[in-house]
């Protein structure tokens, strides 16, 4: 019997081979077939964007934990640095500032005095904003502000030197 089957099946072949089924017929046997649904989750492509939004999450965590001690060090280190300079600078000032007052014929110029006094004053928001948020960039401007402000009394002490000279040539 197995004979005569087989017989008939090699006989036969291409007759057996013309026929295509219908695509419904395909379609609802890849519907019987285990793991071959319309299901999200038993898609690749969703589980490697998951894996790799999962990846990113924990390097970008992972990074922001290591940089903020090292930001906190670079605050106190930026607040040390500035309060050596801070301290430098307004030895400077002080001395220049005493060095005027000391000077006999000196008449307090309305210019000046405005001058030194907004200085002063941009020089305090300033220390509060280094106070509040230190950072390389108010340092900078602190610093200028008073190599500024030394400047204007350097200023101040040549034209009374200069003035105290003159009135001493005209005494002799």
């Amino acid at each position: 019997m197995k004979d005569s089957l087989k017989n008939f099946v090699n006989k036969h072949r291409d007759e057996f081979d013309d026929k295509q089924p219908s695509e419904k017929i395909w379609s609802d046997i890849e519907g019987q077939l285990p793991g071959k649904g319309k299901s999200l989750w038993g898609n690749i492509v969703v589980w490697r964007a998951a894996a790799v939004l999962f990846l990113t999450l924990s390097g970008y965590l992972l990074v922001s934990r290591i940089d903020a001690p090292s930001m906190k060090s670079d605050s106190a280190k930026l607040q040390i640095e500035f309060s050596s300079l801070e301290n430098f600078y307004n030895d400077q000032i002080a001395s220049k500032i005493e060095l005027i007052n000391s000077i006999e014929e000196f008449n307090d110029e309305d210019s000046f005095t405005q001058n030194i006094e907004k200085l002063d004053a941009m020089y305090q928001v300033l220390l509060e904003q280094m106070k509040a948020n230190p950072t390389e960039k108010i340092k900078d401007a602190l610093v200028l502000n008073m190599l500024v402000r030394m400047d204007l009394l350097n200023q101040q002490i040549k034209k009374l030197e200069d003035s105290e000279k003159k009135s001493q040539v005209v005494t002799i």
